[in-house]
């Protein structure tokens, strides 16, 4: 398990230098957990959407996409179960006075634990040699198998707890591991409690006469009530899906890890309407698909892993999350979830509309079952970022940092840089600039030496640079060097669109 604590932070530093993420507010000294993206970010940001939307909706001819509004009635949050089970367990350390999420306690506990396990097998491995075998050894490795109990035991008793929302056991259960406070080191604990997280405001300008809404925290509910508008409007038949993308709000007590968990956050959500009794068969379909897609980056095959819940939401019947290994360890990027036909059927029954699907093959009309695949936006972001960053030492001892972003998603495709400011060098290059920006996010450079623009392109990570030089003038050629291998070739003025066009398509992702 990853947990290099410099190399995130260095991620973090890199993100405001480069004009990726600021603090929100920054000059009023910060808005803690909620963040600005910058002007490469907000580029990435799309890119990414553009991604996913490609996918989702472009690529499925039984998928289409909606924008539902962040305020709904007070009613869609009673029906989804929100306002009376949206809650987080959390602990306080009364010496540090800092407050946590007890789950995320106890699963810390089990990954350190799991970790001794890796070092146990990683050491075994060097000891044994070419004939090693993990799995056997995994199973009969007297501290190993210790080790594996204590993680299935603590995770079922967790499961057990969670189910029965039993909080006193929970506190139990966290003094039974010995966990401490990761910053007093004190086992002082308060008693475990639940909290809502749903931001409420006030719709109405009157105090006293407004109602109390709530800002969404999750996206699907918008989709969930549009369904029979949009099943009435699309000429879809089951199974069909309605994608979203959009701010969702929660009032995390435990923020952490930069953009990882937000208060403000974006969700790339997908719910996939199907016939009762096959939700199974999607389920791991969309398993498939979407690992698929997060894999076709090239981000890392081994940074990507499926967990399945140890304890499935009050709606669903199955759910498993695709983890991403972080600086900070694998933790949770998207989670498909199969969610029977619990949102539809408390929507149906609380706002007394059917929201039902006719089958002309059964002749009979019943509430679709789902499945749903949610990914994070934000955490999509710092997934791609903290693949991406790297620092190199060169050849010729000096040193750069390159953000090795799949091209199709960095935030500027080429960037054009004049050899010298001179010689009418400038001029022709804001022409190629002007012939290319139509077609690609371009960037003009001619301030500094040629190897400082060169390294600011690395470090900000456009794929490639075109420089502009004295044949330029004679034979309209130029040279185009790829930002991975630091190789450069001639090619003519005319070529480049097409060239680039190859290079940075979104056509290799999509398989």
């Amino acid at each position: 398990m990853s947990n290099d604590k410099d190399l995130f932070k260095n991620i973090i530093s890199h993100s405001k230098e480069y004009g990726f993420i600021f603090q929100s507010s920054e000059i009023y000294d910060g808005l803690s957990a909620v963040y600005d993206y910058g002007n490469y970010g907000a580029q990435l940001k799309n890119n990414i959407k553009e991604y996913w939307w490609k996918a989702m909706v472009q690529m499925h001819e039984n998928i289409v996409g909606i924008d539902s509004a962040i305020f709904m009635h007070p009613k869609v949050w009673k029906a989804s179960g929100h306002v009376d089970a949206f809650n987080d367990p959390l602990i306080d350390n009364k010496d540090s006075k800092k407050r946590y999420r007890a789950d995320v306690l106890v699963e810390d506990y089990t990954a350190k634990i799991q970790g001794k396990i890796d070092k146990e097998v990683e050491k075994a491995a060097k000891r044994f040699g070419e004939t090693f075998d993990a799995e056997m050894y995994k199973n009969t490795n007297p501290r190993v198998v210790e080790y594996a109990k204590q993680i299935s035991d603590t995770e079922a008793r967790m499961k057990k707890l969670l189910e029965d929302n039993d909080l006193v056991a929970f506190k139990q259960l966290i003094d039974d591991c010995e966990i401490a406070c990761p910053v007093s080191g004190t086992r002082n604990w308060t008693e475990v409690k639940q909290f809502n997280l749903m931001f409420a405001t006030e719709l109405g300008a009157v105090s006293g006469e407004s109602e109390t809404i709530y800002l969404r925290p999750e996206t699907a509910q918008g989709i969930f009530v549009n369904f029979l508008n949009v099943l009435n409007t699309s000429r879809q038949r089951l199974p069909f899906g309605i994608a979203q993308i959009g701010k969702a709000f929660r009032n995390e007590i435990v923020a952490r890890q930069f953009i990882f968990r937000m208060r403000e956050f974006e969700q790339m959500e997908m719910q996939f309407f199907v016939k009762p009794g096959t939700q199974k068969e999607y389920y791991e379909y969309w398993k498939s698909a979407r690992m698929k897609w997060h894999k076709a980056l090239g981000l890392g095959e081994t940074k990507y892993k499926f967990h399945d819940h140890l304890k499935t939401a009050h709606y669903a019947d199955a759910a498993v999350d695709i983890e991403f290994e972080f600086p900070f360890g694998f933790k949770e990027l998207e989670g498909i979830h199969s969610r029977t036909d619990f949102d539809l059927t408390q929507h149906q029954n609380l706002s007394g509309k059917k929201l039902q699907y006719f089958d002309p093959e059964l002749n009979e009309s019943y509430v679709p079952y789902v499945v749903e695949t949610s990914v994070g936006l934000d955490r999509m972001f710092l997934a791609v970022m903290s693949a991406a960053y790297k620092e190199e030492k060169l050849e010729d001892g000096s040193e750069r940092v390159v953000l090795a972003f799949p091209p199709a998603l960095a935030p500027n495709k080429i960037a054009i840089l004049p050899l010298m400011k001179k010689d009418g060098l400038s001029e022709k290059a804001m022409e190629i600039f002007n012939l290319l920006k139509i077609e690609h996010y371009c960037q003009y450079d001619e301030k500094d030496s040629i190897g400082k623009r060169y390294r600011r392109q690395d470090a900000i990570g456009t794929p490639y640079c075109i420089t502009i030089d004295h044949q330029t003038l004679e034979d309209n050629t130029v040279t185009i060097r790829d930002r991975d291998t630091m190789l450069q070739e001639r090619v003519s003025i005319s070529e480049l669109n097409a060239i680039i066009s190859k290079k940075c398509s979104w056509i290799g992702l999509m398989g």
